[in-house]
């Protein structure tokens, strides 16, 4: 609405008349359509046709009609309303069937078994010795099945529900016999054996499946069961080990707020993680070690760092050259943050990173004083040895664009794949490193030696991340210039 009630309009953009606005749809209304299940309060034998009509929208009388023909079908009919009686879900409507529904759908499924046999005679050929007494089965299955369904509702007598039973099963049991001796007078006593073997099987399937359903139904409800025990232990215990001891701290650190929000903000960091994240598919990589670096300066500095981070990438499946390539980003990136904590003047930090198939990039914003890089002294070494050189070495790029009042924003690039140059200063350090591999005097070996001091190298290198107190920042002009 544009205003005073009236309707918004869009102009085409050729300059033609305004087009009146489509009025927006509800989305309630256009929800999914209900769920296919059976009727229970409302059904007349098992529900299908009724829980049909609901999925659909439509009469059930639509549905049985619908039913009756196919079952007229060489009894598909039949066929498909058992096995949807089989495998759909009964409901949990209690609504009782309309007057004369019950008699209208009894008398729909006669026709649909006189319409079945009459067609099966007249186009098959098949005996009435043998469809006869296949309604009579079909009927016999019905009783029995509707009286140990599970989803029935309505209370029912013992006496009812056994008359019902036994009605049903005899009449599995004596159309079954009448097809086993219609077979015996029609191919001979060769086969009378294996007819009752078969029917015998028929019978005890038709007359069991009801308890096969529920047993089904049982064991489905107790595997659910299980799930959700287990997931409410699951979230039982993280709440107890995090969430509630962050809020017992909380308590003892009511008159610092400082120290309140630091926790709320870890907690949340957590809980997030924990509820939207796969730490078993996000250790290790690159996005992860943002996240941790945003953490561990949030927690130390207590400011708020916000890491948002748009694909990524695993450091751990890639060679050790690459692997120290994107431990120097992330300690670059580390720098800048420290930086921003500590000279800004602002309590939020952003990191901003996106990896591409070409490049990886890191912004680190702040919207604080800000400084002059041009006025920076030669002798201060915090983002130019920390973050400049150490990208460098890394065959990657640093530029920090800032100005007073302005905040800053330093960006660090690191290509995918390194330059010809970097890969040839690589080569020649690994190839000193095996010509410096021979036995030293003393009976100790160079390559040793050279590894050792490697590795005490990169030990060292990580700790320019934090400067000391005696080593000046190049962020200390920022208070210079405030």
């Amino acid at each position: 609405m544009c205003g005073a009630g009236r309707p918004c309009h869009y102009r085409d953009v050729s300059g033609g008349p305004p087009v009146p606005a489509t009025p927006a749809r509800s989305t309630s209304v256009q929800s999914t359509a209900p769920r296919l299940v059976r009727r229970d309060g409302g059904r007349v034998i098992a529900g299908v046709a009724g829980g049909i009509a609901d999925h659909l929208g439509v009469d059930a009388f639509r549905v049985r009609v619908v039913f009756v023909v196919l079952a007229a079908l060489a009894g598909a009919g039949v066929l498909a309303y058992g096995l949807l009686w089989f495998f759909c879900p009964p409901g949990h409507d209690t609504a009782p069937p309309r007057p004369g529904e019950r008699r209208q759908a009894y008398g729909l499924a006669l026709v649909g078994l006189v319409a079945m046999s009459v067609v099966g005679f007249a186009t098959s050929g098949t005996p009435a010795a043998y469809l006869i007494p296949f309604v009579f089965v079909v009927i016999g299955a019905s009783l029995v099945w509707r009286e140990f369904d599970t989803s029935h509702s309505t209370p029912r007598t013992p006496l009812l529900t056994w008359t019902r039973f036994i009605g049903g099963a005899l009449l599995v049991i004596g159309g079954l016999v009448v097809i086993v001796l219609a077979g015996d007078r029609s191919f001979g006593g060769l086969s009378t054996t294996l007819l009752a073997v078969v029917a015998t099987l028929i019978g005890v399937v038709l007359l069991t499946v009801p308890l096969w359903m529920r047993m089904w139904r049982a064991l489905n409800e107790e595997r659910a069961a299980r799930i959700r025990n287990a997931e409410r232990e699951e979230i039982a215990s993280h709440l107890h080990d995090s969430v509630l001891q962050t809020l017992a701290l909380i308590q003892k650190q009511a008159g610092r707020p400082e120290e309140v929000a630091r926790l709320a903000r870890s907690q949340e960091r957590e809980l997030r993680g924990w509820l939207f994240g796969d730490p078993a598919q996000r250790a290790g990589s690159l996005a992860a070690s943002l996240q941790e670096v945003g953490a561990e300066v949030e927690d130390h500095y207590g400011i708020e760092v916000d890491v948002i981070t748009v694909g990524d990438l695993r450091p751990e499946d890639e060679p050790a050259a690459q692997r120290r390539r994107w431990a120097a980003l992330v300690a670059a990136t580390r720098e800048a943050l420290i930086n921003a904590a500590k000279h800004s003047g602002e309590r939020k930090v952003d990191v901003y990173g996106e990896v591409t198939d070409e490049q990886v990039e890191v912004f680190v914003r702040d919207r604080g004083v800000g400084f002059d890089p041009e006025l920076v002294d030669g002798d201060r070494h915090g983002i130019t040895r920390s973050i400049t050189a150490r990208m460098q070495r890394a065959d990657g790029t640093a530029a920090v664009d800032s100005a007073p009042g302005r905040g800053t924003n330093v960006r660090l690039v690191m290509p995918r794949e390194p330059s010809r140059g970097h890969v040839e200063t690589d080569a020649a350090d690994k190839a000193a490193g095996q010509a410096g591999s021979s036995d030293t005097p003393d009976g100790t070996s160079r390559e040793g030696t050279s590894r050792e001091g490697a590795q005490s190298q990169l030990d060292a290198e990580p700790s320019d991340a934090e400067p000391s107190d005696a080593e000046p920042s190049d962020a200390e002009p920022r208070r210079e210039a405030s």
